[in-house]
């Protein structure tokens, strides 16, 4: 059997070394900014040159080469293409049913302001599906809200992935810090109390941010009490959460305390200056509307949370497990060797693919779906049409999640991202306080999950703590972090947010609207990483051994 000793310098020199595997990078950015290319385009020119990469600068075995594009095309169709195709299907089913016009006044009956709406929706709402599901369904479903609400697809799109920076840390069941956990050896709940600590300044500007960019400092001005609890509660509670109870549940409290804290808040503080983009003002005629309509309307996400919680229940994923299907492509099995500095000692790369059958959050949506058609009595004509029209408009989104992935695989497999991880590890001493939260968010950009980014670069942040004699768990937590403002500029965000609000082919203009405020975002995680290193070192946990 060909091996591949993964080559993290094949120029001798990191920093062109480093240019060379970023080259795909600055091609997708190119080929979307400049030529203003079609994402699906896009990302087969990056593919390609990633491949071709691999084999001639890497010299990654063709076979092995090839095989890794279709781990990740595979990995992109199932489970995350999966889980967006029924996401966007559940959302038609409202919309065709009627009811989501219900919804649309039901949420008006919390607030008719736009701005604070959308706060509730991308924030909140978002934050409950990413610490349930992940894998980019709360964006598809909370963007496809807000365009049903009346924002243009470009602002809604936008919004949601700004929102969704906030609990991506603790996404899908804190996933990311666990698996960051299980790869250094790190107790997984000092390193949730140390993203915790880290947190608290980007989650409490995420509301106001996005009003910001919705009505200005104007907007900031008018709901500025109704911010004020959303982003308190909200961060008060992520952070008591993952400090005291660890990762996994410091979506979901947040999310659910902060929803209900600003309703009840709301009923008794009115806005006075409403903002409307449809330009209404008058709401006292509105037509009331019984709790029984209000019920149906919100069936569809009330039965989508209830599969949610069913599905991520240890007995139920341990009862799933059993459908599961591991295997390995051609060629890849114990077939790619990682080595220092990437891990402690060579090791094989786990290349394995796992089809999950019924564990996928995939199935959960799509019984919820089901659920829906029979409760707001949705006839089979308009529900096969529904499907239809979900499969027609997501098919170039899927084949472009799916290149995309396979990028992302590529670049693990051959080293091309490590390359560019050692080589910002190689700025050093201070400086990488401040360079660290870039590692993950270079690792977002390339895998598209805060998960795969801790797993890729989690030793390689340990092994550069321990080289400057700096606590690791900060740059651990720093490599999380900087994952979150990751998730705005990911290829695999994007295509699946303009999948969702109807804008396929037109994902440069998403990508510009996102990239600099990713970039803010980066910048302040890499402050708030080297202010706490230097200026308040009492935040860092000690670990004892």
């Amino acid at each position: 059997m060909e091996l591949y000793r993964q080559i993290y310098d094949p120029f001798s020199n990191i920093w062109l070394s480093a240019f060379v595997a970023a080259l795909p990078i600055f091609l997708f950015f190119a080929s979307l900014v400049v030529l203003k290319l079609k994402g699906y385009v896009a990302a087969f020119l990056t593919v390609s040159l990633s491949l071709i990469i691999a084999i001639i600068v890497y010299k990654m075995p063709i076979a092995i080469a090839v095989m890794s594009f279709f781990q990740g095309f595979f990995t992109g169709l199932w489970p995350i293409a999966w889980i967006i195709l029924t996401a966007i299907f559940l959302y038609k089913l409202s919309v065709k049913s009627g009811y989501f016009e219900t919804l649309k006044a039901s949420i008006t009956t919390i607030t008719p302001d736009h701005r604070v709406q959308v706060v509730i929706i991308a924030l909140c709402f978002g934050t409950f599906l990413e610490g349930a599901i992940g894998f980019g369904a709360p964006v598809a479903i909370t963007a496809a809200l807000l365009v049903g609400l009346g924002l243009n697809p470009l602002h809604a799109a936008g919004f949601c992935m700004i929102a969704n920076t906030a609990p991506a840390a603790f996404g899908a069941v804190g996933i990311p810090i666990v698996a960051m956990a299980q790869t250094t050896g790190i107790d997984e709940n000092i390193l949730s109390m140390m993203v915790g600590r880290m947190l608290p300044i980007i989650t409490l500007s995420v509301p106001f941010f996005i009003v910001f960019l919705m009505d200005g400092f104007k907007g900031i001005k008018q709901t500025f009490l109704p911010l004020c609890v959303v982003a308190s509660s909200y961060t008060v509670v992520q952070y008591l959460t993952a400090s005291i109870l660890g990762p996994q549940l410091a979506d979901i409290t947040s999310s659910v305390f902060s929803i209900a804290i600003t309703v009840v808040f709301l009923k008794f503080y009115k806005i006075k200056n409403i903002y409307r983009l449809d330009g209404k003002t008058n709401f006292d005629n509105d037509k009331k509307i019984n709790i029984k309509d209000i019920l149906k309307a919100w069936s569809p996400f009330i039965y989508l949370i209830i599969f949610i919680v069913i599905w991520t229940t240890p007995i139920i994923k341990t009862f799933a497990s059993f459908a599961d299907i591991t295997f390995y492509l051609p060629y890849l099995k114990d077939s790619i060797i990682q080595t220092v500095p990437l891990s402690l000692d060579e090791e094989p790369v786990n290349t394995a693919y796992t089809f999950q059958a019924i564990k996928a959050i995939g199935l959960a949506i799509l019984l919820a779906g089901i659920c829906t058609i029979f409760t707001l009595k949705i006839k089979a004509n308009i529900a096969v049409d529904a499907a239809k029209e979900t499969f027609k408009e997501m098919f170039m989104p899927i084949v472009t999640i799916g290149l995309v992935v396979a990028y992302a695989f590529i670049a693990k497999n051959s080293a091309q991202a490590a390359t560019m991880g050692l080589a910002l590890a190689n700025t050093g001493g201070e400086a990488f306080a401040f360079f660290s939260p870039v590692i993950g968010w270079v690792g977002v950009f390339l895998t598209g999950s805060v998960t795969s980014s801790n797993l890729l670069f989690g030793t390689l942040q340990q092994v550069t703590a321990s080289q400057l004699n700096i606590p690791e768990i900060i740059f651990l937590a720093a490599n999380t972090v900087g994952g979150m403002a990751g998730k705005m500029i990911s290829p695999q965000s994007i295509a699946v947010a303009c999948a969702a609000v109807g804008l396929v082919g037109r994902e440069s203009e998403l990508l510009k609207f996102t990239l600099k405020y990713s970039i803010i975002y980066i910048v302040v995680g890499g402050i708030i990483t080297w202010v706490i290193l230097n200026l308040f070192p009492m935040l860092i946990p000690v670990i004892v051994s």
